[in-house]
């Protein structure tokens, strides 16, 4: 900001080495320079991988209920969304159903949307359901593009693993989707990257570009390059808060929310909150919404298999999260 200068910029050379450095350092997933395409975001990210993986009509599968530019991603670009709802356990947990998900991939499936860890279910998934959706897509000759954007925030005891590292063959047919906006709350300053090692799948990236015409700014370009060059000492600080807060969120809702559940996010910032047995007519978002003051996400918006939940963000100062659990159970309370 002091420089002044705020002009055309080129791509930074720095950020490419801090990117490959990063990656190697975090997950042993090696990259070169060249592996990462600049975009102005992960929305547009999406779109730029349907466009340039799949022609119009083709079938465009994803795991709902997930992060709804993502299932609005396949229609914008004139494909057809395919949803492989997730299961839901009777503990809570969700879980890839891989007979539903093979069904879905069939017949005319260019594309999978994965999205690890899972927004909104809070799933890291492991190297192990990894390595079989990745077979299933590779048997089927269907690529991946793996949303990565919340990898940074792991609580104790999960490891992420990007399905491109786990095998070279699945580097080949795999776009992923990463950047330092959801982490370090840089999501206005547009910068996001997509890394595709396959030589092809960057040049079908690139009209994709060109249509967008959307190059990174200059302060976008600054700011991820800060981030992770010089912020992790700032991200362990606040892996530890969000953490904390989570476990807040976990026991005020299972203790003072009658009929309302939530199982421990694995990793982001996010609570899914079951309230289908809390004894609230219509929709929950709007239930609290009106009766608490308190703005939820409706689950519904998040496709099959949300109906009936909310989605809490507890990236936030813990005095503004405990007041908003207040008047959600002061809403509770008055609804009996």
């Amino acid at each position: 900001m002091a420089h002044g200068v705020f002009g055309y910029c080129v791509e930074s050379a720095a950020l490419r080495e801090v990117i490959v450095e990063r990656m190697a350092r975090l997950y042993g997933w090696h990259l070169r320079p060249v592996d990462i395409v600049f975009q102005t975001g992960v929305h547009h990210g999406l779109h730029s991988v349907c466009r340039a993986t799949a022609a119009p009509g083709d079938r465009i599968l994803y795991q709902p209920p997930v992060y709804p530019p993502i299932h609005a991603a396949p229609a914008h670009t004139g494909c057809v969304g395919v949803g492989a709802v997730l299961t839901e356990r009777p503990d809570g947990a969700w879980e890839i159903d891989f007979d539903r998900f093979e069904a879905a991939i069939a017949p005319a499936a260019r594309l999978f949307i994965l999205c690890n860890p899972h927004n909104p279910v809070g799933r890291v998934f492991g190297p192990g359901e990894l390595e079989r959706l990745a077979e299933i897509c590779l048997r089927h000759d269907v690529l991946i593009c793996s949303d990565e954007i919340h990898a940074d925030l792991l609580f104790s005891g999960f490891a992420h693993t990007p399905i491109a590292s786990l095998a070279p063959e699945i580097a080949a047919r795999t776009i992923t989707l990463v950047a330092p906006s959801k982490t370090f709350n840089l999501a206005g300053l547009r910068c996001s990257f997509a890394i595709a090692q396959d030589a092809g799948l960057r040049r079908a990236l690139q009209p994709a570009e060109e249509k967008e015409f959307a190059e990174v700014n200059v302060l976008g370009q600054v700011a991820a390059l800060a981030a992770y060059r010089d912020g992790q000492e700032w991200l362990d600080r606040l892996l530890r808060y969000l953490e904390a807060n989570r476990d807040r969120v976990t026991s005020f809702v299972r203790g003072e929310l009658e009929g309302v559940a939530v199982r421990p996010a694995e990793a982001t910032y996010l609570a899914w909150l079951d309230c289908r047995r809390a004894g609230i007519e219509g929709s929950p978002y709007r239930f609290f919404l009106e009766r608490a003051r308190v703005g939820l996400q409706d689950g519904a918006w998040f496709g099959p298999g949300g109906e009936g939940f909310v989605r809490l963000n507890f990236g936030c100062p813990r005095s503004v999260l405990d007041e908003a659990l207040a008047r959600m159970k002061r809403a509770l309370e008055g609804n009996r």
